[in-house]
């Protein structure tokens, strides 16, 4: 539950600043409180921070563009400051294997979406 709180303080940070990815950790607190308490899980489905950020997500798995750009460019920076920080060959092979995967994974299989305007939704 701790994990999940903290995912969760992450992700609302995510939503304000914008080099923090705000749907992985957003991700990792439903997990946390799907695996941790029903009550929380049901509160944390409630809100409208979860409808926003990763309802789509999980029911259709798609994202929108803005999103997977987000997550995209925060995991290549990681991987790029482990990948010039290491010196073995093989390690920096996997790394930029995983970087090709992740990429393959984001345009191939995850659903890309038009972002819905509040709007567009009450006229619906």
């Amino acid at each position: 539950m701790f994990i999940g709180f903290l995912a969760l303080g992450l992700g609302i940070l995510g939503i304000i600043l914008p080099l923090l990815p705000t749907t992985p950790f957003l991700l990792l607190a439903s997990f946390c409180f799907v695996k941790g308490s029903e009550k929380f899980e049901r509160w944390f489905k409630g809100t409208t921070i979860y409808k926003r950020h990763l309802e789509n997500f999980v029911k259709e798995r798609a994202m929108t563009l803005q999103q997977k750009l987000t997550i995209l460019l925060f995991a290549d920076v990681m991987i790029a400051i482990a990948f010039f920080f290491l010196d073995n060959i093989i390690l920096r092979v996997v790394l930029l294997l995983i970087v090709v995967y992740k990429y393959y994974y984001f345009i191939y299989k995850i659903k890309t979406v038009q972002v819905v305007k509040a709007s567009q939704n009450n006229t619906k």
